[in-house]
């Protein structure tokens, strides 16, 4: 696989070498068992999979090598690269400015920009629109493009599920950058309509079999259905594409759901099926998967609490959190600043859409047990300094080197 060069201080001397050393025991990642790192009175279990994904990497090398390329030279982003403060934060810092933010609203006009500024495009990717702004002030956005291939992927496969005349359905959050590129792109070659969860997919449905009469589409899908849509029409044959950091096993029961749906309807035989529902399961990031997959064998074991670190805009992160709330208290931080002392934590709260501060998150017992795991864009580095952090508050704890030389 590519190696991407990325700037030293988003490593760990902690966290690195240990996935290093689980990649080199288990190449084929059948291994989804957390690690475990014993200090005497906490014991820290870190997922087998998290941090930065190969899109992730990949974005972050391209945009590092636009500044260094171009000194002297304007350089924008056309929103946040990826969902994380800390990277973002240092690309302001190193001059780097936002087009637009994260929901699309403009920042700095199309009219500031000029044919010599250097544009990256974010790993979300873009919409067909973006594009053709750019285009048309002379900007090149395939220079420093860092949109994540597995996003590319999931463009590919609807447009080619669309030339077939299937509809496309993108299971997706209707305003995350990611979605609103991917249903631009769709659009372009078939019917698309974007659906948020299992709730909207059921709604769908009824538009599938009839059940719903088709004017009222229109007002339940506000906002979520290309020009001209016709759901009388264009919901005859379907194919489901996703936002590739929503829950995977969320994405392929929306899939199932509505595939279930066309075969009752029309009554389809095994081999028939293929004429309604396009397979679009490898589509799915295998990241994101990885992922998931790891934290669910990660809440296989016990611990006390868990610790979740990542941008709080970040959608394969909220799901990573969502997981592990159904289980343990769990804590969703951006960085270790969150971490106030040992009685005190700020943290944001899902269902709340706010920070809130836990006391007494530590419990009075040992050892203790803390889960650790982070989101596809969250820099080992900042793993690293939530596990020092809360090690502190440990006397007698078994120093760092002597727990790393298994490593």
């Amino acid at each position: 696989m590519k190696t991407f060069n990325i700037p030293d201080f988003y490593r760990s001397r902690i966290i690195t070498p240990i996935k290093e050393f689980r990649r080199k025991n288990d190449k084929l990642k059948r291994d989804y068992s957390p690690t475990v790192l014993d200090f005497g009175p906490v014991q820290f279990l870190i997922a087998r999979h998290f941090g930065f994904c190969y899109g992730v990497e990949n974005a972050i090398d391209i945009a590092y090598k636009a500044i260094a390329e171009n000194p002297g030279k304007r350089i924008f982003l056309l929103s946040e690269m990826i969902h994380n403060p800390d990277v973002n934060r240092d690309l302001v810092e190193r001059g780097v400015q936002f087009i637009m933010d994260t929901k699309g609203n403009q920042l700095i006009g199309w009219d500031q920009l000029t044919a010599e500024d250097i544009v990256i495009v974010p790993a979300f990717g873009t919409t067909v629109e973006n594009q053709a702004k750019l285009s048309e002030l002379g900007v090149n956005a395939y220079v420093y493009d860092t949109t994540c291939p597995f996003v590319e992927k999931v463009w590919n496969r609807a447009a080619q599920i669309g030339e077939k005349d299937y509809t496309i359905v993108v299971h997706g959050k209707p305003n995350h950058e990611e979605t609103r590129a991917t249903f631009s792109h769709s659009k372009e070659n078939a019917p698309t309509v974007v659906v948020e969860n299992m709730k909207q997919a059921q709604i769908l449905a009824e538009y599938m079999t009839g059940i719903r009469l088709a004017a009222q589409f229109f007002e339940d899908f506000k906002n979520q259905y290309s020009e001209g849509f016709d759901p009388e029409k264009d919901l005859q044959r379907i194919g489901v594409v996703n936002q590739t950091t929503m829950l995977a096993s969320d994405t392929q029961g929306i899939a199932d759901y509505l595939k279930n749906v066309m075969i009752r309807h029309y009554s389809l035989r095994p081999e028939q099926v293929e004429d309604r529902f396009a397979n679009t399961r490898d589509t799915l990031c295998y990241a994101t998967n990885d992922n998931q997959d790891a934290t669910y064998a990660l809440l296989t074991h016990d611990a006390d609490l868990v610790v979740v670190a990542g941008g709080y805009n970040s959608s394969n992160t909220t799901h990573l959190v969502e997981l592990c709330e159904r289980k343990f208290p769990t804590y969703f931080i951006e960085s270790v600043n969150k971490i106030l002392d040992r009685q005190l934590i700020r943290h944001f709260d899902l269902h709340k859409k706010e920070e809130v501060v836990t006391e007494n998150y530590i419990p009075d017992k040992t050892p203790v047990r803390i889960m650790l795991t982070c989101g596809a864009s969250c820099p080992d580095a900042v793993v690293e300094g939530i596990l020092v952090r809360l090690l502190s508050f440990f006397e007698g704890a078994r120093p760092i080197e002597e727990v790393m030389e298994a490593f």
